[in-house]
């Protein structure tokens, strides 16, 4: 991880910040394609009640309708968190490229359980258990400490 990775990554939590604004899950997400143009970001819309409106799994779609599968595998998904399992699919399923992320699923599942927050619906998974030939890095120990205050900010108001 360098430090072009954790500019977008630095990106991805101040879109987690916007969904938080909005009353939203913290997560932020930007699509990055192989020379570093941002191709497309977004943030959490779960509050909408539809729990698949991850960024992660908008990215994916739009990169399925905008991309060839060479552009598609050369870019980078960057996120707050690392993706769940929904998202790790949707990421393979379309050949996208690397993920690099700010905060794992182990660091995400520690932070909401001291919170008392209930676990997910969905089993929470490295990456790699769904999606074993996607090139992941990550967490970003300088931004952990932000995304654990935006996520304690969400559940404690």
């Amino acid at each position: 991880m360098d430090e072009s990775d954790l500019r977008f990554l630095r990106r991805c939590v101040e879109l987690a910040a916007v969904a938080l604004e909005k009353g939203d899950e913290p997560f932020g997400s930007v699509l990055v394609s192989a020379d570093g143009t941002v191709l497309a970001e977004g943030h959490n819309e779960v509050a909408s009640g539809d729990g698949t409106r991850h960024p992660e799994f908008e990215l994916a779609r739009w990169a399925a309708a905008h991309l060839a599968p060479g552009d598609r595998a050369a870019a980078t998904v960057y996120t707050s968190g690392e993706h769940c399992p929904m998202c790790a699919a949707a990421h393979a399923w379309v050949g996208l490229g690397r993920i690099v992320y700010a905060a794992s699923s182990r660091q995400l599942s520690a932070w909401l359980a001291e919170l008392g927050v209930p676990p997910p619906p969905v089993e929470t998974l490295p990456v790699n258990a769904v999606a074993p030939g996607v090139v992941v890095e990550g967490p970003a120990d300088e931004l952990a400490g932000e995304v654990r205050e935006l996520h304690r900010r969400f559940h404690r108001g």
